[in-house]
């Protein structure tokens, strides 16, 4: 079984942020692997290790992010890619999938996985509009995978309670974060996530005509939350309480 990972490098969410003049001010050098990839890695992992197979980590992202491509291999994976932008480019979910899809488009798998989003923008959409460009079938927002007979069985939380989809392969599955906690790579795992091979390859000369195209969502600026309005708070005896609450309710106030 062939196992693909699409991982990404994403800023510390608890690491210290300000905005100023309409632009989100990050720390710079506190960047991680994003949470709900670490969770796909993760399965992999397990499902391969179970089952026999091989784990490839693919990370499209400046320099710097070949860290966090040797922490998915220190957790265990076998090999990875990492397809190196230059750092100053803006990329949206569709560049994003455009770009990986050009990866895919000459390798054989039985399965992508990603995470359902990344940490920086929460879109969710890069999974399974690669799934559309690959023309593969997929599933979202799964807690829980089992592999049997070529296919994998996808628990996947819904709106109203969990699902059971039964993915064939080739297929693709975002991962939640629910499903799984991720081991924390060990000495061992981090030495020899050093001598494991990983092909790098220049966006500009691999999928120059992805990169290019014009991004389809842009981000105007930043700013902070509105504050909410602090609460009514009643005192007194409960059958006082409850009439002035029903009034307020039965008010034109538009509370509910």
């Amino acid at each position: 079984m062939k196992f693909y990972v699409c991982i990404k490098q994403v800023p510390d969410v608890n690491a210290p942020l300000q905005i100023k003049d309409g632009q989100l001010i990050q720390d710079a050098d506190r960047n991680i692997l994003n949470a709900y990839d670490a969770s796909a890695v993760e399965e992999a992992l397990v499902l391969s290790e179970k089952h026999g197979g091989e784990v490839e980590v693919v990370l499209a992202g400046p320099e710097k992010a070949k860290e966090t491509l040797r922490k998915a291999l220190a957790m265990g994976a076998d090999k990875g890619t990492h397809i190196v932008t230059n750092g100053d480019e803006e990329f949206d979910s569709y560049s994003y999938a455009k770009i990986l899809a050009k990866f895919f488009s000459d390798k054989e798998y039985d399965f992508i996985s990603c995470g359902k989003q990344s940490q920086d923008t929460d879109a969710g959409l890069t999974g399974p509009m690669l799934a559309e460009l690959l023309n593969l079938p997929y599933a979202t927002n799964a807690v829980g995978l089992e592999y049997s007979d070529g296919s994998i069985l996808v628990k996947r939380q819904g709106d109203a309670g969990q699902e059971m989809i039964e993915l064939p392969s080739p297929g693709l599955v975002t991962c939640s974060n629910d499903m799984n906690d991720p081991r924390i790579p060990s000495l061992k795992g981090i030495m020899q996530s050093k001598r494991k091979p990983v092909d790098t390859i220049s966006l500009d000369d691999f999928a120059a005509d992805a990169a290019s195209e014009e991004v389809k969502t842009k981000v105007l600026g930043f700013e902070e939350k509105p504050k909410r309005e602090p609460g009514k708070k009643y005192e007194g005896e409960p059958e006082e309480i409850a009439r002035e609450v029903a009034k307020l309710l039965d008010s034109e106030e538009n509370v509910i």
